[in-house]
């Protein structure tokens, strides 16, 4: 057994890191290395589909992980977005789908409804790790992913259902026999779950050993796993389950930290298993069909998926980003396919067809998201957002980040007329969404500057983090509008010293008040007095002081070190920016 881990774990260390470095990401990166070593190639391991089927639970963890960030009252915030949004991207792209295969292929009528509904179940795997790999989880369209992959998953039930209707080998109380045996398990898992479980783990942590805790975090997952899977519903609904009923428990934070190294090293095996499975003599024997397959499913799905986004608000950037991510099947597809067979809907060359197409496209999404980024490369979506013109405000703020977020509260609160600026379409369209009126513009283009009301200003902030372009605006207002104050946030202490040189009013570093702010706490915390707190933050800011003094060499400092000096006030608490 060594040796097999050996091999899979020198491949994927060796290949991951390659693949990201070039731009095509860590999920490529595994596949290709599984088909390396895997029996097609190298044959260095021969038994993939064991390996498969063991890290199939990395796909349970990641969800059982998922499930722990959705607390009951979000997941049910987003019923509209899994079952209004989920469903008819569902039911829209099985029809066209099913349309392709008995148009194109000539498939009958059951086998091309079989190898449709395989390819719309997307790979969570894939899809959620791409989302990661991007910081996108949390985001409006990521929470849009994750919504519709979850309907996805839950679609697994009465698929099999109808698998078993279809099969001319079982009868069709069967299939009611299944759906009533699978309600009868999620209502235990959820009953389990909402009583059961913060007792246990309460019990657990009374042992006060982290290896019992980390025992029962994973015989929850697994045990939610099996549950489900013996009542012949997803392993990864039933984690996913478990994760959901846990997120508001005091344990939640503990439980993720120690699930998460096991979740991180099965979903790797997950992809190299995927990437072993595809078996390269199908691929040379039938490559004119998958290739005819894979691109015709692709598009059928693909072109469903983006009139979905496009009916349900999506702009065309969010729909394309969209349509490229959900291209491919997943693997429950795998699940469907072999109930399928072994049911005798479909027959074991179809099966092998639709399974390698389905691996193919896993495989390529990356590729698929890669183009779509750059066909949209220059083409931001300005769906909702106002070019900056003829604006007015006695302040000219540039960049509404969380910088700029949070010193515009203190002016708005004041009643301080405000023209905002910000050349990233999604923060613009964000803020509206909670009532702060952005406009788009670049702060490094003179005529953006005009258009914002530059020459009216008493006083421009710069609150980007783009330490170069920072300067770039400084230059222009300085020679353009000579009345406004230049009120700049710098990015460390070199960044600071430049706009010193260049003679700006005001900079502050981003982090350094915060900082001085959290060493005062500690301070607190041990029980110095608040005289000798004081003391320390005046010796340091002075010192600090100093030592950009010195930096820039003296040239520019008389009259402004006392800028630096002054404490800066207590922020207002409380207040909200006017809509």
């Amino acid at each position: 057994m060594i040796g097999p881990a050996v091999v899979l774990m020198g491949a994927a260390v060796v290949a991951v890191p390659v693949f990201r470095r070039i731009g095509l990401g860590s999920v490529l990166g595994y596949f290709a290395s599984g088909l390396l070593v895997g029996p097609s190639v190298l044959s260095l391991i021969t038994d993939a589909q064991s390996i498969l089927h063991f890290s199939e639970l990395g796909v349970v963890m990641f969800l059982f992980v998922i499930g722990l960030e959705l607390r009951p009252q979000k997941l049910w915030a987003m019923r509209g977005q899994i079952f209004g949004l989920g469903s008819v991207q569902v039911a829209g792209a099985t029809v066209a789908l099913a349309l392709a295969g008995a148009a194109i292929f000539g498939f009958s009528a059951p086998v091309a409804f079989i190898a449709g509904a395989g390819f719309v179940l997307s790979s969570t795997a894939v899809i959620m790790s791409v989302l990661q790999d991007r910081g996108e989880l949390s985001s409006a369209e990521g929470q849009k992913s994750v919504a519709i992959l979850l309907f996805e998953d839950l679609m697994i039930v009465p698929l099999l259902a109808v698998v078993a209707f279809l099969s001319p080998l079982s009868h069709g109380h069967a299939g009611w026999t299944d759906a009533m045996l699978a309600a009868a398990a999620l209502v235990a898992l959820l009953g389990v779950s909402r009583w059961a479980l913060n007792p246990f783990f309460a019990l657990l942590a009374r042992a006060r050993t982290r290896e019992v805790l980390t025992a029962g975090a994973l015989l929850v997952v697994l045990g939610a796993a099996l549950l489900m899977d013996a009542a012949g519903l997803s392993m990864a609904m039933g984690a996913f389950l478990a994760g959901v009923m846990l997120s508001s428990s005091s344990y939640r934070h503990q439980i993720e930290s120690d699930i998460e190294p096991f979740r991180g090293l099965l979903m790797g095996l997950f992809f190299l298993a995927v990437g072993m499975s595809l078996d390269l003599s199908v691929v040379a024997a039938e490559w004119r069909l998958l290739l005819s397959m894979l691109a015709a499913f692709t598009v059928a799905k693909g072109a469903m998926v983006y009139v979905v986004a496009r009916l349900f608000g999506g702009s065309n950037h969010q729909a394309v980003r969209r349509a490229s991510m959900f291209l491919q099947g997943g693997e429950f597809a795998f699940v469907l396919y072999a109930a399928a067979t072994s049911g005798g809907v479909i027959d074991a060359r179809e099966n092998a067809l639709f399974v390698t197409v389905v691996i193919l496209s896993m495989a390529m999404t990356p590729l698929f998201m890669l183009a779509a980024d750059r066909l949209l490369h220059g083409e931001t979506s300005m769906d909702g957002v106002d070019v900056a013109r003829d604006l007015k405000g006695r302040i000219l703020l540039i960049g509404f980040g969380r910088f700029g977020q949070i010193a515009s509260q203190l002016l708005l609160s004041r009643g301080v007329d405000l023209a905002v600026i910000d050349r990233d379409p999604d923060r613009i369209r964000d803020a509206g969404r909670y009532g702060f009126k952005v406009f788009f513009g670049d702060g490094v283009r003179l005529d953006t500057l005009r258009h914002s009301g530059a020459a009216e200003a008493d006083a421009i902030m710069v609150c980007i983090d783009d330490p170069k372009a920072a300067l770039q605006i400084v230059e222009l207002a300085q020679r353009e509008f000579p009345q406004a104050r230049l009120l700049v946030r710098s990015y460390d202490r070199g960044h600071a010293a430049e706009l010193i040189r260049a003679g700006v009013d005001y900079q502050i570093r981003e982090t350094v008040e915060s900082a001085y702010r959290m060493g005062a706490e500690g301070l607190r915390a041990l029980g110095f007095a608040e005289v000798d707190v004081e003391e320390a933050i005046e010796d340091i800011r002075q010192r600090d002081t100093e030592r950009l003094s010195e930096q820039v060499q003296g040239d520019v400092m008389s009259g402004r070190d006392r800028l630096f000096t002054q404490p800066i006030p207590e922020p207002l608490i409380g207040t909200t920016a006017p809509k």
